[in-house]
């Protein structure tokens, strides 16, 4: 059993979500959670994405929301995009230190930092069904990506791994150890499914239940994410967003 007190990625009207900050976190509290990310898409997300003046607006409706509520803490987040090959994301330098915690995950829709990551990242991962031969080539790019990107940048969980194209989940998880990110175990997409999180907990990763929540009624909702890290053999003190993790490594 787990007792998860915290969801770090949920989005709102800044992104592709329905909602407001203050509809998230009044359902978190409802939930009883004791901390929320507000965690909308990434700059590059075409269509969807937050952008670099909301930045500040976000800033100040978070703070004046911490200041309002006492039983709950309230993070400023991002979910980034993995935008290039050399582990490029969406976020430029001079706004680095605008978040309280980075998220990045690969998405579809969104703008490549080059022509050849474009070719790379997006079309190629687009025909992979198309072309199965180049699956194994793929996956081995796709995961070097990654373990870039989590080299780079201060990136604290990386978001769905596997949902959207193939990795090794092997030398992923042993990228994410190295450089002390969790790996996401996704309530609405399912992943990672019980086998990635079989193998990556064998390499000693860390993971985080989130929700994924694109409207207020879903923050919190955690069903999905905790049947797999059970079925997988998580323990609760592996998960950073778990009381028992918190309890460990605040001591």
């Amino acid at each position: 059993m787990y007792h998860i007190i915290a969801d770090y990625h949920t989005h709102t009207r800044y992104s592709h979500g329905k909602g407001s900050i203050l509809d998230n976190v009044e359902a978190a509290r409802e939930k009883g959670l004791k901390q929320i990310a507000i965690s909308d898409h990434g700059f590059g997300h075409m269509g969807f994405g937050m952008a670099l003046s909301d930045i500040s607006k976000m800033r100040k409706e978070i703070s004046s929301l911490n200041q309002r509520f006492s039983d709950i803490e309230i993070l400023m987040g991002i979910e980034a995009n993995l935008t290039g090959m050399d582990g490029t994301i969406d976020i430029p330098d001079s706004e680095r230190n605008a978040f309280d915690m980075i998220l990045m995950g690969f998405h579809k829709a969104v703008k490549p930092a080059g022509i050849r990551d474009g070719w790379q990242l997006f079309l190629r991962n687009g025909l992979d069904k198309l072309i199965p031969f180049q699956r194994e080539e793929l996956t081995q790019r796709n995961t070097e990506a990654l373990g870039k990107a989590m080299e780079r940048y201060p990136i604290r969980i990386l978001t769905h791994p596997g949902a959207k194209i193939p990795i090794d989940s092997a030398k992923l998880a042993k990228a994410a150890v190295r450089n002390g990110t969790a790996l996401e175990i996704n309530a609405s997409h399912g992943y990672m499914t019980v086998e990635y999180v079989r193998t990556a907990l064998k390499e000693g990763a860390f993971f985080a239940i989130s929700s994924d929540a694109h409207v207020p009624e879903k923050v919190g909702v955690f069903d999905r994410a905790i049947a797999i890290a059970e079925a997988a053999g998580v323990p609760p003190q592996r998960i950073i967003n778990s009381e028992e993790y918190i309890q460990q490594y605040s001591r």
